[in-house]
């Protein structure tokens, strides 16, 4: 008599929800992790703590299927299949913490304490002698023309080699960390001047949809779109990032 054996995926592909954000993603994970393995991963997509996380499965019609709890048990030893939905809740968070800024401890300075700062627009205003300070000198005012549009010519050129449709990864030293994914668009903007990149993100680390001020450049989910200057694209073969996952594809 032949012998027949049943074969299982050794991947469950689930949607990641929290208690923290209000964005769900879409994650692959080995049945062979362990729970314990598990939260530390989820709390780098999430940013809820593994000290009291609570791991619910959750079915296609969000129905609770069971909690995960023992932190040494693999994941395939529970009944979650593809399609799923894991929902990591932190008990010190609440939906849309981590995207509330109304609690965000502001930092203000006197206008003498401000006037005396080297590095602030009105310093910049004094030192370029503009606004208030300008003073007519067309020799002064001819250099920075100048090199107004040597910047845009430079800018033009970097962005002639930037083709929508391609991988990118984002560096901008004043908006960490460095992001990766897809041009979208290239051109002028109405909400600023110069030459702009329009980037859907592999994660959601944007600051739009593809739309700034009402004008649509793109499309693309909430959070997941950003504009960037092309000094700050390099186009390439950039897989899609995952927070580290590639290793248990």
């Amino acid at each position: 008599m032949a012998e027949f054996s049943v074969v299982t995926q050794s991947q469950v592909t689930v949607q990641i929800t929290s208690s923290a954000t209000s964005f769900a993603s879409e994650r692959r994970f080995p049945k062979s992790i362990r729970i314990g393995e598990l939260k530390g991963k989820l709390e780098l997509i999430t940013g809820c703590s593994t000290a009291g996380m609570l791991l619910e499965v959750f079915d296609k019609n969000d129905k609770l299927i069971v909690k995960l709890s023992d932190d040494i048990a693999m994941l395939g030893s529970y009944p979650v299949d593809d399609g799923m939905r894991i929902h990591v809740h932190d008990p010190t968070q609440t939906v849309g913490a981590f995207e509330d800024v109304s609690k965000v401890e502001k930092f203000e300075l006197s206008k003498e304490e401000y006037s005396k700062r080297s590095d602030s627009v009105l310093a910049f205003k004094k030192k370029m002698k503009m606004g208030q300070f300008a003073e007519v000198d067309e020799e002064e005012k001819a250099r920075l023309e100048k090199e107004a549009q040597e910047k845009l010519e430079n800018e033009k050129k970097l962005a002639d080699q930037i083709k929508v449709g391609s991988r990118c990864e984002v560096n901008n030293p004043k908006n960490p960390p460095v992001k990766r994914g897809t041009v979208m668009y290239v051109g002028t903007t109405e909400f600023s001047s110069g030459l702009w990149v329009g980037v859907k993100y592999d994660e959601p680390l944007g600051k739009n949809d593809g739309s700034v001020k009402g004008k649509r450049y793109f499309e693309c989910q909430m959070k997941y779109g950003g504009f960037v200057k092309p000094a700050h694209i390099t186009v390439g073969d950039f897989p899609e990032d995952d927070l580290g996952f590639e290793d248990e594809m």
